[in-house]
């Protein structure tokens, strides 16, 4: 059994990786990652993440806690990990196994684990909670979302510069889509892409961003 003292965690790129597969994972907490597998915690270890996982039905539950080094692979694809790896049968060598806390410690090795790809929910809510920063409550850019089409989510904005809301069309089939969340502020206000909006009363015009 592993004996841990208190895990300090001195280098920043480690607090941050910490933090983002945090906030990546809590949305689990009220669905299940897989089928019968639902999240407990994420712990901080010394260069890694654990991920507390409940597996099974309330009678013959069994708790996991599974290792992924903070080097071998991003935030974004630690819930296709855990998909991939609590929906397949996995073998682990004997000094991958250890006990913490009553839960079974596994320590996994993601170079030899390919992710299981993100639902298009999952890939929206990457894309919605990019935009929903915490302290635009005043002056919010984000103000609504619809899920349409075929991998199409459609965002719709508060414009900066003058009255009325933008419907922006993205396609979330590719995730994490970082350089067009950051660039929406501003391929918003450009012409051409912007279109009459017909067919939706909730936005005054549509920005087709969707082969940006």
């Amino acid at each position: 059994m592993t004996t841990l003292s208190a895990v300090d965690l001195t280098d920043p790129e480690d607090r941050e990786q910490q933090a983002d597969v945090t906030r990546r994972l809590l949305y689990f907490l009220n669905a299940p990652i897989v089928e019968h597998c639902r999240l407990r915690g994420v712990l901080p270890a010394p260069g890694a993440v654990r991920i507390a996982i409940r597996a099974g039905d309330d009678e013959n539950a069994r708790d996991f806690l599974y290792e992924i080094p903070n080097d071998a692979v991003t935030p974004y694809y630690v819930p296709g990990l855990l998909r991939t790896v609590l929906t397949g049968p996995q073998l682990h060598s004997s000094s991958d196994v250890d006990e913490v806390m009553g839960m079974a410690l596994i320590r996994l090795r993601p170079q030899e684990i390919t992710p299981d790809p993100e639902p298009e929910q999952g890939r929206a809510l990457t894309a919605v909670r990019a935009l929903s920063g915490a302290g635009d409550d005043e002056n919010p850019f984000l103000i609504g979302f619809l899920m349409h089409g075929d991998g199409l989510l459609r965002l719709y904005l508060q414009r900066t510069d003058r009255p009325g809301i933008v419907g922006a069309d993205i396609r979330i089939t590719e995730m994490p889509a970082t350089a067009l969340i950051a660039s929406l502020p501003s391929l918003v206000e450009e012409d051409q892409y912007r279109q009459p909006s017909p067919d939706d009363p909730h936005c005054d015009l549509l920005v087709d961003l969707t082969n940006w």
